[in-house]
């Protein structure tokens, strides 16, 4: 059983560049699509880094950051893009949560 923090995908605006973590490459084609197209977008608008993580229990995490001085990073439209995209994928991440817990904790 994993008992640490596990990445499923990071984008950053500095250096331009998108990370999917080997070990998710099981997952459709679509799902992959849809994980970088959001990261990438959220990039765009908001800058600095996003990264998504599943935490020690199985749950989808998403944290951001940027550098000290980034000037150009919107703190506060991240914390709103943050909620919209975890109202607007609510379903993929709930699945995303489940695929983990059944390949990666074995759990039922």
């Amino acid at each position: 059983m994993y008992q640490e923090e596990i990445v499923l995908c990071s984008a950053s605006k500095y250096t331009e560049k998108y990370y999917l973590n080997p070990d998710f490459e099981g997952l459709p084609e679509l799902v992959r699509q849809e994980l970088q197209i959001m990261c990438v977008l959220y990039t765009e608008d908001v800058g600095g880094v996003i990264l998504l993580y599943f935490d020690e229990d199985g749950s989808l995490q998403i944290t951001t950051e940027c550098d000290e001085d980034d000037i150009l990073y919107d703190e506060i439209g991240s914390v709103l893009k943050i909620k919209q995209m975890q109202r607007e994928k609510e379903e993929l991440f709930e699945q995303l949560e489940q695929y983990y817990k059944v390949f990666f904790l074995n759990e039922d």
